[in-house]
């Protein structure tokens, strides 16, 4: 194990997300290096802490690893993580650095998946996902795999009166131009925002949902092997409505000036929930699996604020690498812990089952 003074790195520390779990990994006893773009903002931050500090940025694989060679693990927090992720990846495969980050992107959890030989022959572990994006519906799909072995259709969700993060606001935004994406026979196919809607009880009363492109759209197939698999949140019919006319623009909404604009407008605006807020916005989560026989499980629980949880899971996972000798490869976080993590994060009821 390389030095426990250097253990953890945490890159974008500045950021909102970042900063809660600066916090949360000193309460557990961390010393983390505190890293990112922004040279000035990191190194004030750090002095604030008590803490050391690095500036670096992610253009060249070989300046991140240089940086990375005395670190066991890196939580990344800087995204959106499409730009981000590849880089850093690739760095701590170099370094023999364990890569963690708090992604809900599809794509990076597919990048890692593809990494998956490297990581295995590098000893190192790739587990992007490890804050709410994507431990709650991970270790749910887990369990009602668990239920029911011969499952052939998953559908998860969550509800949150959370607000959004800057970093959670962009990706957002991103997600526009793309459009939304579901796993139909084992492939991850693209279709239309508000592609499908139903009626779903979360936990807290049935409400009007639509699919979106979350990250269980890959980590739930690899975490399960289910073929078919779809992630909703609610939204009224009206807002649903408006959402499916933005298919209409959706170039237009990709256009990279026009995500500039939108963007520069959230780094402006948004600035996350504030501690108080968090408390009292828990989450609620459900699931169901379907079999060819046409029964079902479904599943609900709830979780503390998305945020919360993120801080929690990204410091617990950390925790586990540096305690464990784990072997390489590309895991989600319900494949290299278990699916009862989430249970174990302060915050979370138990998981309620139905069969029908």
């Amino acid at each position: 194990m390389k030095n426990s003074q250097t253990q953890i790195l945490i890159y974008g520390a500045n950021g909102y997300t970042g900063k809660l779990i600066v916090d949360e990994a000193i309460n557990c006893g961390f010393k983390p290096i505190l890293a990112g773009r922004k040279k000035e903002a990191i190194a004030n931050l750090a002095e604030v802490k008590g803490l050391p500090a690095r500036g670096f940025s992610l253009d060249s694989v070989e300046q991140i690893a240089t940086n990375l060679k005395d670190v066991a693990v890196v939580i990344h927090c800087a995204g959106p993580f499409s730009a981000t992720a590849h880089s850093m990846m690739l760095a701590c495969l170099k370094s023999g650095t364990h890569y963690t980050d708090i992604t809900g992107e599809i794509s990076v959890f597919e990048l890692a998946q593809s990494l998956n030989q490297q990581a295995i022959d590098a000893g190192v572990v790739l587990c992007p996902g490890v804050g709410f994006d994507v431990i709650p519906t991970d270790c749910l799909a887990s369990q009602l795999k668990q239920k029911m072995p011969d499952a052939t259709h998953l559908a998860l969700g969550f509800d949150s009166a959370s607000g959004m993060s800057p970093g959670t606001a962009k990706t957002s935004v991103e997600g526009l131009g793309v459009g939304g994406k579901v796993r139909k026979n084992g492939q991850i196919i693209q279709v239309p925002l508000a592609y499908k809607t139903r009626e779903i009880d979360f936990g807290n009363g049935k409400k009007n949902a639509v699919t979106i492109p979350w990250g269980d759209v890959s980590t739930a197939y690899h975490s399960t092997g289910i073929p078919n698999i779809e992630v909703y949140i609610p939204i009224s019919p009206r807002g649903a409505k408006r959402m499916a006319r933005l298919n209409w623009i959706r170039g237009l909404l990709g256009l990279s000036f026009v995500q500039k604009l939108m963007k520069n407008k959230i780094e402006k605006t948004t600035k996350g929930p504030n501690s108080e807020q968090r408390a009292n916005a828990e989450t609620f989560l459900w699931g169901e699996v379907k079999n060819s026989a046409g029964k079902v499980i479904s599943a609900t629980f709830k979780t503390a604020n998305g945020y919360e949880l993120t801080y929690l899971g990204a410091v617990e996972v950390a925790k586990f690498l540096i305690n464990n000798q784990v072997n390489g490869g590309a895991f989600t976080p319900s494949k290299l812990m278990d699916n009862q993590l989430v249970e174990r994060l302060p915050g979370t009821s138990s998981i309620s089952f139905v069969e029908r």
